[in-house]
């Protein structure tokens, strides 16, 4: 799904979490839902955020509350049960545990493992690729591209799903260098084809969130840009208010598919949800499967 590039607006909610992960987003989860406080555009209002720490009776019960959820058999049984109950799609879910002290490599896979056509999720990908050529020195934001600068273009690929900025950015990146680069992330990746496995999404996912691809402040930005997207009606729209969603959905014939990053309280997951159907008459019925394993992985481990 595209739409046409708008005018450009201004960037300092990037700067805001900027901070915010500088000063500990391997750990600290809600530092990310300052852009709801600091109310800057570009991304929108995050989907609840962590009270200030307090002390007496209030904190004591806190600190003695059960901790966060793990991805276990009944988890996995839930999971299975809503594939099963939907066996007319194809589907593919890749579940990772990215929060503080996590095993990075651990990834959960249930359903179809195989390659899908990754559509518009792919486009985190490429952000990443440009901005690591940016910290490189080989290019810079405020490179042209188009008719408006490469900043703008990665804010809209993301955002706005603009797949007029989405073919800039891979042509400054190069398909053999995008390919390359996915390469040193494990990721089997071909432009041309546009094909991943869920599970290799996750690790794109984790490896943006964790801060281990991009410095901080390119982490911020990319982040900022996967909050309040033009399509927040997928894993968005299924999680518990307090949980703060960065993701990418994508929309393209047969295939519907949202990854993401569910976050809250130092505690991080992320989803990947690949769905394949007839065409996209049943894009409804495919949207309520989403919810559904959305909200089981939610309610299981927040």
């Amino acid at each position: 799904m595209a739409v046409r590039p708008r005018a450009l607006v201004g960037t300092a909610c990037a700067a805001v979490l900027a901070v915010a992960l500088a000063a500990g987003f391997f750990s600290a989860a809600e530092g990310r839902t300052l852009t709801a406080a600091a109310g800057q555009s570009g991304a929108g209002p995050a989907a609840g955020g962590s009270a200030p720490a307090s002390s007496g009776p209030e904190a004591s019960a806190a600190a003695s509350a059960p901790a966060a959820g793990t991805v276990d058999a009944a988890l996995d049984a839930r999971i299975q049960a809503i594939l099963d109950a939907n066996s007319q799609y194809q589907i593919g879910v890749a579940l990772m545990d990215v929060s503080s002290g996590a095993d990075p490599a651990e990834v959960h896979e249930y359903g179809v493992r195989e390659d899908f056509v990754a559509a518009s999720t792919a486009k985190v990908l490429a952000a990443a690729a440009y901005y690591h050529l940016v910290e490189t020195g080989a290019a810079s934001l405020d490179d042209p591209l188009g008719a408006y600068t490469a900043g703008f273009q990665l804010r809209e690929m993301i955002q706005q799903s603009d797949n007029d900025s989405w073919s800039l950015i891979m042509d400054a990146v190069g398909h053999p260098e995008l390919t390359a680069y996915a390469a040193t992330l494990g990721v089997d990746y071909d432009p041309e084809i546009n094909t991943l496995t869920p599970a290799d999404m996750a690790r794109i996912l984790s490896g943006v969130y964790s801060g281990t691809l991009l410095d901080a402040k390119d982490t911020a930005a990319l982040l900022s840009y996967m909050q309040d997207t033009n399509y927040e009606s997928l894993i968005p729209a299924a999680v518990p208010e307090g949980i703060t969603v960065f993701h990418k959905y994508g929309l393209l014939d047969d295939e519907l598919h949202d990854a993401g990053i569910l976050a809250r309280d130092g505690t991080a997951y992320v989803l990947v949800i690949y769905t394949k159907g007839q065409d996209l008459s049943d894009v409804p019925e495919r949207t309520e499967v989403i919810h559904q394993l959305a909200q089981a992985v939610a309610g299981a481990l927040f």
